[in-house]
């Protein structure tokens, strides 16, 4: 029974993801805005990395909390893909919406996915493959903190 509560507090998680952008979070997903923004390598199961920028105060607070050991709860990334190159990013063709990072226990299969499997399948990304592009890898962890580009 204690797992349905954080199922159902993934699922609020990831519909909250599915509305419509807006051209202003549309604009501040690409860096545009001035907002602190941190910057965290993290990797899956098949240990190839990837950098998340991350956005909200909460977040970047939880994010650190996880990488310096402070917390386990939420360990995972769930948010909205980009099909595009980030600056800070450029081995992957897509990378996290900043403005959309959240972290979960438990999720859905629907978004999981591993980094090298969401790459090879982008052009999949938003159909049945990662439906409203939201992506929670389940093995995602975060390794370390990075200085912004």
């Amino acid at each position: 029974m204690r797992r349905i509560p954080r199922v159902l507090g993934a699922l609020a998680a990831a519909g909250a993801l599915l509305a419509p952008m807006t051209p202003a979070a549309d604009a501040a997903a690409t860096g545009s805005t001035t907002d602190q923004a941190a910057y965290f390598v993290f990797t899956d199961i098949t240990r190839e990395e990837a950098v998340v920028k991350i956005t909200d105060p909460a977040e970047i607070q939880h994010a650190r909390d996880l990488v310096n050991g402070e917390t386990t709860d939420r360990p995972h990334l769930v948010g909205r893909i980009l099909k595009r190159r980030a600056p800070y990013n450029p081995r992957w063709s897509y990378h996290y919406n900043p403005e959309t990072v959240d972290f979960f226990d438990q999720a859905f299969e629907v978004c999981d996915a591993t980094i090298p499997y969401v790459e090879e399948h982008l052009d999949e990304a938003g159909g049945a493959f990662l439906p409203g592009l939201v992506w929670c890898p389940w093995t995602s962890r975060l390794v370390r903190e990075v200085h912004a580009p």
